[in-house]
């Protein structure tokens, strides 16, 4: 059997947190707080569901303080499910979580992760699910919430959902794995390790279709397996050797197909593959290339955009981030890291007519970072919506105004000085 493996572990994992005003006070980075993952089993409870709750908290997103033999960070886990409108409660689950370590370094790893599991039995429906995280050294509190809509195993046939594997650990009597939550791989991944369920009501011979689509719904892989399925549950482990995987977001199809072609059912899991050492925010690669206006020349930008194919456009990209890097014996490079961090937040805080890193906003924001003050006035009477950005270091203070009351803010003083130059 499988058993779900609980433990401090090192992975390949994206790190957020969130700003505006100050990166060292709100250190927005690229990636959640936390991750979490959900996964529907037919259960052994009558008109139940059972329902696994995987939730992963990156090192770097907690306060350590210092130990008697290290450092230590503790955190709380508000875990709830309401119906749909939140006007009752249908599951909660409360708990605290410790983290010890040896030494500083480890606090700021980027592939530190601590992970929890929490396993309930749920009738089929739609939910709100609501993940409360609460640092207790720092009291900073962080919540994600989301519809999940719980499955209901009637058919003769019925899929489970997927979980990726990060890590497979064999002992004599069972098999414990490390899940995937992040559902992100690197791009020079050699294999995609996953496992799911089988239920039927009676023995049978199918075939099972493993394919991978996409963000065009391009299939990328295709393989398709003969597979005795027995009556009751059936555990499939599966490894997709070499998939065809390069940068962007992906789909893994699951499919069920008996003998005659006739399709019984399917399951999808979401995928997203990244560079290693790259911000995950960067899933494509042309995009990423165009993003970089505001650091690289025109002459940079092109020689990088002329290249012949990916692979060398690619390695011209990864040398200019290499340049740029001021610790290159460091495994971070402090100004790539900044300059995404940036792009994600422009593009998420600042979107008009225009993606939010192409507005002016966008580009005064990448161009110097969080202003000192923001000072915002949508509903004077006299005059347009406006904001005023002051950048004190600068001496310099820039004036947005909404000249069609769509939220398209405009640079009001395009006089760009001596100002407009990427800074760190």
């Amino acid at each position: 059997m499988i058993k779900f493996l609980i433990v401090f572990f090192v992975s390949f994992a994206a790190i957020f947190a969130q700003v505006e005003q100050s990166r060292a006070v709100n250190p927005y980075s690229i990636g959640p707080d936390f991750y979490i993952e959900l996964a529907n089993y037919k259960g052994d409870l009558p008109g139940k569901t059972r329902v696994d709750v995987f939730i992963q908290v990156p090192y770097k997103n907690v306060s350590f303080i210092r130990a008697e033999n290290g450092y230590t960070a503790e955190y709380s886990i508000t875990l709830t499910f309401y119906t749909e409108d939140k006007e009752d409660i249908i599951y909660e689950s409360l708990w605290n979580e410790k983290i010890s370590v040896d030494n500083f370094e480890l606090t700021e790893s980027k592939r530190g992760q601590n992970l929890s599991y929490r396993k309930s039995h749920l009738t089929p429906g739609k939910y709100l699910l609501n993940c409360a995280v609460e640092d207790l050294n720092s009291n900073r509190n962080v919540v994600a919430e989301s519809i999940v809509n719980i499955k209901e195993f009637d058919d003769p046939v019925e899929l489970s959902d997927i979980v990726l594997v990060a890590k497979r650990i064999e002992t004599e009597n069972t098999q414990s794995i490390i899940p995937n939550v992040s559902k992100t791989v690197s791009e020079d991944f050699e294999n995609l390790d996953f496992f799911f369920e089988v239920y039927s009501d009676k023995e049978r011979k199918l075939f099972v279709e493993y394919s991978i689509e996409d963000k065009n719904e391009q299939r990328t892989f295709t393989e398709m397996v003969h597979q005795d399925i027995a009556e009751g549950t059936n555990l499939i482990n599966h490894v997709i050797e070499n998939p065809n995987i390069s940068l962007g977001d992906y789909s893994l199809y699951v499919k069920l197909i008996e003998e005659n072609d006739n399709e019984l059912t399917s399951v999808r899991k979401k995928i997203s593959s990244k560079l290693p050492g790259f911000p995950a925010i960067i899933k494509d690669l042309e995009t990423a290339v165009s993003q970089m206006q505001y650091i690289a020349s025109n002459e940079e930008m092109n020689y990088i955009e002329e290249a012949e194919n990916y692979t060398e456009m690619l390695q011209r990209f990864k040398d200019f981030w290499k340049a740029k890097d001021p610790s290159p014996n460091t495994p971070e490079n402090e100004v790539l890291t900044e300059y995404y961090r940036r792009v994600a937040y422009a593009t998420k805080n600042f979107e008009s007519y225009y993606d939010g890193w192409k507005t002016d906003m966008g580009m005064i924001y990448i161009t110097l970072g969080p202003p000192n003050q923001v000072d915002r006035h949508p509903f004077d009477y006299d005059s347009k919506p406006y904001e005023v950005w002051d950048y004190y270091q600068l001496n310099r203070r820039f004036v947005f105004v909404d000249q069609t009351g769509f939220g398209d803010y405009r640079l009001l003083d395009r006089d760009y000085g001596d100002w407009n130059r990427y800074r760190y």
